[in-house]
């Protein structure tokens, strides 16, 4: 009860969730989302909180974290099946080791499966939705398989909004091993160098729009080192927001403010969110849309 989320996010930011849950095992999280569907109870899914900002005021309603439950990835024939909770850099280390491509460029995304095909996740040209194959989801109560063509998938988004994942079936190309290590080790290394990995932060703070990329329009605009709070636009990588050590919600806010305001002014582009903000109230988000 009262349980902060803080320790639980990237950002480590975040105030209390009226309830914390940690489901054992499948039935444990279909039978409890179903209690709270039938009984209007707002809930929240969480696994590595990795693309969250939550409000300082925190989240009236309940979190459930499916690490525990849902972390298992395994092989079924030619498929890889991963759980909803795996972390992107389980599955992608599984596939690695079998000689499996073509996902290698998800190993430095901090977020696991299911978040990961909710915003169909990617990184250098890759997408986690390009070896998909079906999503396994709870939808109205009934636990069912989606194949990848109806999921909707595009830039950044796909139509799982409103449904609980709880996992997805791959067929990933069989590629060299020793090369797919190499490969792996080679995006980690540019990704390290390019972002602010010694800072707490929720990743890409804003969508790239068409034909460029917020981080280049971020810097552009003089912005890159902009602090607010305990909050701070990151000086290595513009389309970071990092937490210093003592940011709170608010401080992060100011700065997506700020960056959508100046980047409008100076070159008419919105900058749209890609992060997801949570527990904030109605005037919060309209400032931000």
């Amino acid at each position: 009860l009262n349980k902060s989320l803080a320790s639980f996010t990237t950002f480590r930011i975040g105030g209390p969730a009226d309830y914390y849950l940690e489901p054992l095992d499948k039935d444990d999280v279909v039978n409890v989302i179903k209690y709270f569907q039938a009984n209007a109870s707002p809930f929240m899914i969480i696994g590595n909180a990795s693309n969250l900002l939550i409000s300082d005021q925190g989240y009236r309603g309940a979190v459930l974290n499916l690490e525990s439950a849902l972390g298992d990835v395994r092989k079924e024939g030619d498929f890889v099946v991963a759980e909803a909770g795996a972390h992107l850099a389980k599955f992608v280390d599984f596939c690695v080791q079998r000689g499996l491509g073509g996902v290698e460029m998800l190993a430095g995304i901090p977020g696991t499966i299911g978040g990961a095909v909710i915003m169909n996740a990617g990184a250098y040209g890759g997408e986690i939705s390009d070896h998909l194959v079906e999503v396994e989801v709870l939808r109205e109560g009934k636990i069912i398989w989606i194949r990848k063509e109806e999921g909707g998938f595009s830039y950044r988004r796909s139509g799982f909004t409103r449904d609980v994942v709880l996992a997805a079936r791959f067929k990933p190309p069989r590629m060299d091993k020793t090369e797919l290590m190499r490969r792996r080790r080679e995006l980690l290394v540019k990704r390290n160098l390019a972002q602010p990995v010694n800072y707490p932060n929720a990743g890409s703070i804003f969508k790239n729009p068409s034909g460029t990329y917020a981080a280049k329009l971020i810097e552009s605009a003089g912005l890159k080192g902009l602090k607010h709070g305990g909050a701070q636009i990151s000086d290595r990588h513009g389309n970071f927001i990092v937490n210093t050590g003592s940011a709170r919600a608010g401080d992060v806010l100011e700065l997506i403010r700020e960056a959508q305001h100046e980047v409008f002014k100076k070159f008419k582009v919105r900058l749209e969110l890609e992060v997801k903000l949570i527990g904030f109230n109605e005037e919060d988000l309209k400032a931000v849309a």
